[in-house]
């Protein structure tokens, strides 16, 4: 069995609550019949125990046990900062 964890990188969008970040992490998808890249966009919880991730910050996140309801991400790093 593979344990590895999944590990996405997007966009911090919200950082108004305590200990969580919303992260935007942007996909394509083939579209079936027109045979075209579609973007779309899902948005993940995730966990920044010191709260040092803010809006417009580049992070990553992975995959870890579920903390509250719907919080199942935790952050690993900020890969880059916003201006």
């Amino acid at each position: 069995m593979d344990t590895r964890k999944k590990t996405f990188t997007g966009q911090v969008v919200s950082d108004k609550m305590d200990k969580t970040i919303v992260v935007a992490v942007v996909g394509r998808k083939l579209h079936p019949l027109y045979k075209k890249y579609v973007k779309y966009v899902k948005k993940f919880k995730a966990h920044d125990e010191k709260n040092e991730a803010h809006v417009g910050d580049t992070v990553k996140i992975t995959e870890c046990r579920h903390i509250s309801k719907d919080k199942c991400w935790r952050l690993s790093n900020i890969v880059e900062r916003a201006r």
